[in-house]
């Protein structure tokens, strides 16, 4: 089986990885994208959360064989070395980050909502980041999604 991850085609070996292993543990694992973490199992908390096709989506529900031929899209693809995303900026103006676990998710899920709604109201970040974050930075995460929106539709951060 191929796989799309971060622009790159990936060859899986069917005899290591079969179609219903959860994809967090093929990147995980299999690929050593260790950027998406595991947290709940249940699709609950969203520490997994990578991006299938530009949709935020929970990895260790997910079986690999449900995303074969689609795009899968890490946190490792989320900015450059050289030149930080708009978000990864922004998470860091607002010091959003405090034990940090969920922020990859956190990340995936806030890019994939403004991929679709360059600029979401309050009401909209709410019903698209549903990702857990135990210490409860979330109007935090609602000023950095703010002020990256600004900044990725050319306005200053």
């Amino acid at each position: 089986m191929n796989l799309q991850v971060n622009g790159q085609t990936m060859a899986l070996d069917p005899a290591k990885v079969p179609a219903e292993m959860p994809l967090l543990w093929v990147l995980r694992d299999e690929l050593s994208l260790t950027g998406t973490k595991f947290g709940c199992g249940v699709a609950a908390c969203g520490a997994c959360t990578v991006q299938v096709d530009g949709q935020a989506l929970r990895a260790c529900v997910t079986p690999v064989g449900a995303v074969a031929g689609k795009s899968v899209r890490t946190i490792e693809a989320l900015g450059a070395p050289d030149r930080p995303h708009a978000l990864q900026t922004a998470w860091i103006q607002h010091q959003v980050p405090q034990c940090g676990y969920c922020q990859s998710g956190m990340l995936m899920a806030a890019d994939a909502l403004l991929r679709k709604t360059p600029n979401p109201t309050d009401a909209q970040i709410d019903a698209a980041i549903t990702n857990l974050c135990r210490c409860g930075t979330y109007p935090r995460v609602r000023a950095a999604i703010h002020t990256a929106a600004k900044a990725l539709r050319g306005g200053a951060a």
